[in-house]
């Protein structure tokens, strides 16, 4: 007979989630459920009215890990809609920016799944914040890619976190030949610091994936050959930035996608019958509470082609580079087999930039309403905006981002795992699940169903 675990909230990610899984008398998952429970911020309505200057810098507030791609995606979908080119040099500070953005944004994903790995050819757990070798030098190591990271964005965005450069048409300013010199500095010591850092995790992730057991809440649980695979497909527009509708050749389709809501794909209201005090960090819910994945969860559910897709380093491997390995740990390694082309990708862009070449466009349309879509490629996977833009004032606008389409794919890689090891394959997709909430849940008659969870 099934019973059912709570994790809630689940941890060492952005945002907000829970995991609702039923397990079999051995603690295997048969059904895994993982949603977002932050609150919904409704930047799609706010959008609506606003200038097209305007939105792209509103979107980039759901998040502050990400907020150069959701920039770049904004500020690309408006132009996409106004049918607006940008100069060439412009393309490559935005491109820089993209690096820079995947740089740090790995360097942070290795912190967070560092704890649940252990130093190679132990039984000791890593604990990023200790002072103790290898570890140390490691976590500083991090931490540098990170700064060069944040550094060569703000150099190039104008600001570390929410960049101020970029804007319809291209950007606000070019960089001084000053500016190139020391991003080419940085660049050429972050591909040192990128390659160490790749083979250091590939070693522990290897290890992992050899080990017969991890320790959870002082629970030894086998881990299986099988950890997190799944069945279904991948998407991904391009291995380093993305595509748009003003390509000659797009590569992302929108009449490929649809959306189903939450009432049609999770489960519906469960009581918990299993639970483990000792699960860190606090315990898993207590028995005799209350779940309902269908009205909590706080996304949409998106399909491409009918199912859900993978996003992310390993659909970026699996479709451009052939890459092959599936499961968490394939996941992770594929995360940083990208570390070290965010510092490559820098360097090539530095070296065609002319600093004195023009970087906005010298005609700007203010639009007629037409539809135009920008699919960045993100650090967590394909960002996709989508915008009417008309007069210069947006008329819709749509946010479909990467940890939306990976919540349903993750929930299916769960299945036939312990449930201890179930946060460890959810830390694998590198959840990002603030900007993932955008939806208000309506009934038949268009009434709100979910008002609470905008109040």
């Amino acid at each position: 007979m099934s019973k059912v675990v709570e994790i809630s909230p689940t941890t060492r990610h952005e945002g907000h989630s829970k995991l609702v899984l039923k397990v079999n008398d051995e603690g295997i998952i048969e059904r895994g459920d993982w949603l977002s429970i932050t609150p919904v911020r409704g930047v799609e309505k706010l959008a609506i009215g606003k200038t097209m200057e305007q939105v792209p810098k509103i979107a980039s507030r759901v998040c502050g890990i990400c907020p150069i791609a959701h920039t770049l995606a904004g500020v690309e979908a408006m132009e996409a809609s106004i049918g607006c080119e940008i100069p060439e040099d412009a393309k490559l500070l935005r491109y820089i920016l993209q690096c820079a953005n995947r740089m740090h944004s790995h360097a942070i994903h290795n912190i967070l799944s560092l704890p649940d790995m252990y130093i190679p050819g132990t039984d000791t757990k890593i604990n990023p914040f200790t002072k103790e070798e290898p570890v140390r030098s490691v976590a500083l190591r991090i931490q540098r890619l990170r700064e060069i990271g944040q550094t060569i964005g703000e150099i190039v965005g104008g600001e570390a976190i929410h960049p101020s450069n970029p804007r319809v048409g291209g950007m606000y300013t070019n960089i001084t030949p000053r500016a190139k010199a020391k991003i080419y500095d940085l660049a050429k010591e972050a591909r040192v610091l990128a390659q160490q850092q790749m083979e250091f995790m590939i070693a522990v992730f290897r290890n992992y994936q050899k080990r017969d057991w991890a320790e959870v809440g002082g629970v030894e649980v086998p881990i299986p050959d099988d950890l997190g695979y799944h069945n279904q497909g991948y998407m991904a527009t391009a291995p380093v930035y993305g595509s748009s509708s003003l390509d000659e050749n797009p590569t992302w389709f929108p009449e490929r996608f649809t959306e189903v809501r939450p009432w049609d794909w999770y489960m519906g209201e469960v009581e918990i019958t299993e639970a483990d005090p000792n699960y860190p960090i606090g315990g898993t819910t207590p028995v005799g509470n209350k779940a309902w994945p269908q009205m909590e969860a706080c996304t949409g559910v998106p399909l491409y082609d009918g199912q859900p897709v993978e996003v992310g380093p390993r659909a970026r491997q699996a479709i451009f580079k052939n890459y092959d390995e599936k499961g968490t740990i394939g996941l992770q390694i594929a995360r940083q087999m990208e570390f070290p082309e965010t510092a490559y990708g820098i360097i090539d862009a530095v070296d065609a930039l002319n600093t004195s070449g023009k970087v906005l466009a010298d005609e700007i349309p203010q639009g007629d309403g037409s539809l135009g879509w920008a699919a960045n490629e993100a650090p967590r996977g394909t960002d996709v905006h989508l915008a009417r833009v008309k007069d210069g004032r947006v008329q819709y606008y749509s946010m479909l981002v990467p940890t939306t389409w990976n919540f349903p794919t993750c929930s299916r890689a769960l299945e036939g795992a312990p449930w201890r090891l179930a946060e460890v394959i959810m830390r694998g997709y590198d959840p990002c699940v603030s900007c993932a909430t955008h939806m208000l849940v309506i009934d038949e008659d268009k009434r709100l169903v979910a008002q609470k969870l905008i109040q």
